[in-house]
Protein backbone atom coordinates (compact mmCIF):
# COMPACT_ATOMS: atom_id res chain seq x y z
CA UNK A 1 0.00 0.00 0.00
CA UNK A 2 1.28 3.45 -0.89
CA UNK A 3 2.19 5.58 2.11
CA UNK A 4 0.05 8.79 2.00
CA UNK A 5 2.70 10.73 3.93
CA UNK A 6 5.38 9.73 1.45
CA UNK A 7 3.20 10.87 -1.45
CA UNK A 8 2.60 14.20 0.25
CA UNK A 9 6.33 14.72 0.78
CA UNK A 10 7.05 13.91 -2.87
CA UNK A 11 4.38 16.34 -4.02
CA UNK A 12 5.68 19.08 -1.75
CA UNK A 13 9.25 18.58 -2.98
CA UNK A 14 8.13 18.71 -6.60
CA UNK A 15 6.23 21.91 -5.90
CA UNK A 16 9.29 23.55 -4.37
CA UNK A 17 11.48 22.51 -7.28
CA UNK A 18 9.04 24.09 -9.68
CA UNK A 19 9.32 27.51 -8.06
CA UNK A 20 11.69 30.05 -9.62
CA UNK A 21 15.00 30.57 -7.83
CA UNK A 22 14.92 33.50 -5.43
CA UNK A 23 17.56 36.19 -5.38
CA UNK A 24 17.97 39.24 -3.23
CA UNK A 25 17.78 42.37 -5.36
CA UNK A 26 18.67 45.86 -4.20
CA UNK A 27 16.63 48.72 -5.64
CA UNK A 28 15.53 52.33 -5.50
CA UNK A 29 11.90 53.05 -6.38
CA UNK A 30 10.84 56.68 -6.98
CA UNK A 31 7.18 57.60 -6.50
CA UNK A 32 7.38 59.10 -10.01
CA UNK A 33 10.11 59.47 -12.62
CA UNK A 34 8.58 62.03 -15.00
CA UNK A 35 7.01 65.18 -13.55
CA UNK A 36 6.00 68.69 -14.55
CA UNK A 37 4.77 71.74 -12.70
CA UNK A 38 5.98 73.65 -9.65
CA UNK A 39 6.83 72.69 -6.08
CA UNK A 40 7.69 69.13 -7.14
CA UNK A 41 8.72 66.43 -4.66
CA UNK A 42 9.56 62.75 -5.04
CA UNK A 43 9.52 60.08 -2.34
CA UNK A 44 11.90 57.15 -2.88
CA UNK A 45 11.64 53.70 -1.31
CA UNK A 46 14.83 51.67 -1.03
CA UNK A 47 15.01 47.98 -0.16
CA UNK A 48 16.60 44.59 -0.74
CA UNK A 49 14.02 41.96 -1.57
CA UNK A 50 13.21 38.82 -3.52
CA UNK A 51 10.07 40.28 -5.11
CA UNK A 52 10.26 43.52 -7.09
CA UNK A 53 9.17 46.01 -5.76
CA UNK A 54 7.83 44.54 -2.55
CA UNK A 55 9.15 44.98 0.99
CA UNK A 56 9.88 41.63 2.59
CA UNK A 57 13.60 41.27 3.36
CA UNK A 58 15.82 44.18 4.39
CA UNK A 59 16.00 47.97 4.04
CA UNK A 60 18.65 49.26 1.65
CA UNK A 61 21.36 51.09 3.58
CA UNK A 62 21.51 54.76 2.56
CA UNK A 63 24.88 55.68 4.09
CA UNK A 64 26.34 56.14 0.60
CA UNK A 65 23.32 57.74 -1.04
CA UNK A 66 23.91 60.64 -3.42
CA UNK A 67 21.46 62.76 -5.42
CA UNK A 68 22.90 64.68 -8.34
CA UNK A 69 20.87 67.58 -9.71
CA UNK A 70 20.62 68.62 -13.36
CA UNK A 71 23.42 71.14 -12.83
CA UNK A 72 25.74 68.47 -11.42
CA UNK A 73 25.46 69.70 -7.84
CA UNK A 74 24.65 67.45 -4.90
CA UNK A 75 21.19 67.61 -3.31
CA UNK A 76 20.57 66.73 0.33
CA UNK A 77 17.77 64.18 0.85
CA UNK A 78 15.08 65.03 3.37
CA UNK A 79 12.97 62.94 5.76
CA UNK A 80 15.41 60.02 5.59
CA UNK A 81 13.94 57.05 7.45
CA UNK A 82 14.73 53.40 8.03
CA UNK A 83 12.13 50.82 8.98
CA UNK A 84 12.25 47.04 9.32
CA UNK A 85 11.83 46.25 5.63
CA UNK A 86 12.68 49.46 3.79
CA UNK A 87 14.40 52.82 3.84
CA UNK A 88 12.92 55.98 2.35
CA UNK A 89 13.71 59.62 1.64
CA UNK A 90 12.30 62.68 -0.10
CA UNK A 91 13.90 65.28 -2.32
CA UNK A 92 12.69 68.43 -4.01
CA UNK A 93 13.03 68.98 -7.75
CA UNK A 94 13.93 72.65 -7.50
CA UNK A 95 15.06 72.98 -11.10
CA UNK A 96 14.07 71.41 -14.44
CA UNK A 97 16.08 68.53 -15.84
CA UNK A 98 17.21 65.04 -14.89
CA UNK A 99 18.27 63.93 -11.41
CA UNK A 100 20.40 60.84 -10.72
CA UNK A 101 19.92 58.83 -7.52
CA UNK A 102 22.82 56.56 -6.58
CA UNK A 103 23.75 54.26 -3.72
CA UNK A 104 27.39 53.29 -4.30
CA UNK A 105 28.98 50.69 -2.03
CA UNK A 106 32.45 49.21 -1.77
CA UNK A 107 33.50 46.32 0.46
CA UNK A 108 36.25 43.80 1.05
CA UNK A 109 35.51 40.21 1.98
CA UNK A 110 37.73 37.25 2.81
CA UNK A 111 37.23 33.57 3.55
CA UNK A 112 39.91 31.28 4.92
CA UNK A 113 40.59 28.30 7.16
CA UNK A 114 42.41 28.07 10.47
CA UNK A 115 43.09 24.57 11.80
CA UNK A 116 40.49 23.23 9.39
CA UNK A 117 37.74 25.60 10.52
CA UNK A 118 36.11 27.98 8.05
CA UNK A 119 36.44 31.67 8.86
CA UNK A 120 35.06 34.83 7.28
CA UNK A 121 36.04 38.47 7.49
CA UNK A 122 34.86 41.78 6.05
CA UNK A 123 36.36 45.20 6.47
CA UNK A 124 38.58 47.87 4.92
CA UNK A 125 41.62 47.23 2.69
CA UNK A 126 44.01 48.70 5.25
CA UNK A 127 42.76 46.17 7.84
CA UNK A 128 43.28 43.08 5.67
CA UNK A 129 46.93 42.35 6.47
CA UNK A 130 46.36 42.24 10.22
CA UNK A 131 42.91 40.61 10.07
CA UNK A 132 43.93 37.25 8.58
CA UNK A 133 46.20 35.04 10.76
CA UNK A 134 49.59 34.06 9.39
CA UNK A 135 48.68 30.35 9.60
CA UNK A 136 45.48 30.77 7.56
CA UNK A 137 44.99 28.55 4.53
CA UNK A 138 42.66 28.61 1.51
CA UNK A 139 42.55 32.39 1.65
CA UNK A 140 40.20 34.01 -0.86
CA UNK A 141 39.77 37.78 -0.97
CA UNK A 142 37.08 39.59 -2.96
CA UNK A 143 36.70 43.31 -3.49
CA UNK A 144 33.07 44.25 -4.14
CA UNK A 145 32.00 47.50 -5.78
CA UNK A 146 28.33 48.11 -6.61
CA UNK A 147 26.04 50.88 -7.81
CA UNK A 148 22.24 51.03 -7.48
CA UNK A 149 20.60 53.87 -9.39
CA UNK A 150 17.43 55.48 -10.70
CA UNK A 151 16.62 58.66 -12.62
CA UNK A 152 13.92 61.31 -12.22
CA UNK A 153 13.14 64.17 -14.62
CA UNK A 154 11.29 67.43 -14.08
CA UNK A 155 10.09 68.95 -17.34
CA UNK A 156 12.50 68.61 -20.26
CA UNK A 157 15.10 65.80 -19.83
CA UNK A 158 18.75 66.80 -19.52
CA UNK A 159 21.97 64.79 -19.97
CA UNK A 160 24.48 66.20 -17.50
CA UNK A 161 23.73 63.52 -14.89
CA UNK A 162 24.04 60.70 -17.44
CA UNK A 163 27.83 61.02 -17.65
CA UNK A 164 29.79 58.09 -16.11
CA UNK A 165 32.28 58.51 -13.29
CA UNK A 166 34.77 56.09 -14.86
CA UNK A 167 34.87 53.92 -11.72
CA UNK A 168 33.38 50.44 -11.58
CA UNK A 169 30.45 49.13 -13.62
CA UNK A 170 28.09 51.84 -14.88
CA UNK A 171 25.28 52.32 -17.37
CA UNK A 172 25.42 55.19 -19.84
CA UNK A 173 21.98 55.69 -21.40
CA UNK A 174 21.81 56.19 -25.17
CA UNK A 175 18.04 56.41 -24.94
CA UNK A 176 17.20 58.77 -22.09
CA UNK A 177 16.11 56.72 -19.04
CA UNK A 178 13.05 58.94 -18.53
CA UNK A 179 11.91 58.61 -22.14
CA UNK A 180 11.01 54.90 -22.20
CA UNK A 181 7.79 53.80 -23.87
CA UNK A 182 6.14 50.37 -24.06
CA UNK A 183 6.61 48.69 -27.43
CA UNK A 184 9.61 50.85 -28.32
CA UNK A 185 13.30 49.90 -28.30
CA UNK A 186 15.68 51.58 -25.85
CA UNK A 187 19.46 51.43 -26.03
CA UNK A 188 22.02 51.60 -23.23
CA UNK A 189 25.78 51.20 -22.87
CA UNK A 190 27.65 49.43 -20.06
CA UNK A 191 31.04 50.78 -19.04
CA UNK A 192 33.63 49.21 -16.74
CA UNK A 193 36.21 51.66 -15.38
CA UNK A 194 35.31 53.99 -18.24
CA UNK A 195 35.76 51.37 -20.97
CA UNK A 196 33.09 49.38 -22.86
CA UNK A 197 31.97 46.35 -20.82
CA UNK A 198 31.75 44.04 -23.82
CA UNK A 199 30.13 40.63 -23.51
CA UNK A 200 28.49 41.39 -20.14
CA UNK A 201 25.08 39.79 -19.55
CA UNK A 202 22.19 42.03 -18.51
CA UNK A 203 19.02 40.86 -16.77
CA UNK A 204 15.80 42.83 -17.21
CA UNK A 205 12.97 42.05 -14.76
CA UNK A 206 9.54 43.71 -14.63
CA UNK A 207 8.13 44.57 -11.21
CA UNK A 208 5.26 42.65 -9.65
CA UNK A 209 7.04 39.29 -9.31
CA UNK A 210 4.89 38.55 -6.27
CA UNK A 211 1.74 38.48 -8.40
CA UNK A 212 2.77 36.08 -11.16
CA UNK A 213 4.06 32.52 -11.42
CA UNK A 214 6.96 33.29 -13.79
CA UNK A 215 9.83 35.75 -13.37
CA UNK A 216 9.23 37.05 -16.93
CA UNK A 217 12.81 38.26 -17.14
CA UNK A 218 14.65 38.86 -20.38
CA UNK A 219 18.36 38.77 -21.14
CA UNK A 220 20.61 40.98 -23.21
CA UNK A 221 24.34 40.92 -23.90
CA UNK A 222 26.52 43.99 -24.35
CA UNK A 223 28.29 44.07 -27.72
CA UNK A 224 31.87 45.16 -28.50
CA UNK A 225 30.99 48.75 -27.64
CA UNK A 226 29.19 47.77 -24.42
CA UNK A 227 25.83 48.50 -26.05
CA UNK A 228 22.60 46.55 -25.56
CA UNK A 229 18.95 47.18 -26.40
CA UNK A 230 15.59 46.38 -24.83
CA UNK A 231 12.11 46.47 -26.37
CA UNK A 232 9.67 46.98 -23.51
CA UNK A 233 6.74 44.53 -23.60
CA UNK A 234 4.47 46.58 -21.31
CA UNK A 235 4.43 49.75 -19.19
CA UNK A 236 5.58 49.65 -15.57
CA UNK A 237 8.73 49.70 -13.47
CA UNK A 238 11.65 47.49 -14.53
CA UNK A 239 14.86 46.47 -12.78
CA UNK A 240 18.01 45.95 -14.87
CA UNK A 241 21.21 44.47 -13.48
CA UNK A 242 24.65 43.26 -14.52
CA UNK A 243 27.80 42.08 -12.80
CA UNK A 244 31.41 41.34 -13.72
CA UNK A 245 34.10 39.31 -11.98
CA UNK A 246 37.76 39.86 -12.84
CA UNK A 247 41.26 40.00 -11.35
CA UNK A 248 41.73 43.76 -11.80
CA UNK A 249 41.49 44.68 -8.14
CA UNK A 250 44.24 46.96 -6.88
CA UNK A 251 44.34 44.83 -3.73
CA UNK A 252 47.00 42.14 -3.94
CA UNK A 253 45.71 38.62 -4.70
CA UNK A 254 42.09 39.79 -4.61
CA UNK A 255 39.33 39.10 -7.09
CA UNK A 256 36.99 41.94 -7.98
CA UNK A 257 33.20 41.88 -8.37
CA UNK A 258 31.58 44.92 -9.96
CA UNK A 259 27.79 45.16 -10.06
CA UNK A 260 25.20 47.60 -11.32
CA UNK A 261 21.42 47.82 -10.96
CA UNK A 262 18.94 50.46 -12.08
CA UNK A 263 15.20 50.99 -11.77
CA UNK A 264 13.49 52.57 -14.77
CA UNK A 265 9.86 53.39 -15.49
CA UNK A 266 8.31 52.51 -18.87
CA UNK A 267 5.29 54.59 -19.81
CA UNK A 268 2.35 53.56 -22.00
CA UNK A 269 2.18 54.76 -25.60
Amino acid sequence: MTNPLKLALIAATASLLALPAQAHRGWLLPSATVLSGSDLWVTVDAAVSNDLFYFEHNPLQLDNLSIEGPDGKAITPENVAKSHFRSSFDFKLAQPGTYKLTVANQGLFASYKVDGQNKRWRGKPEELASAIPANATDVKVTESRGRIESFVTSGKPSVETLKPTGVGLEMVPVTHPNNLVAGEKATFRLMLDGQPAKGVAVEIVPGGIRYRDALNDTKATADETGTFSVTWPAPGFYWMSASVRDDKSKIKNAQRRSSYAVTVEVLPQ
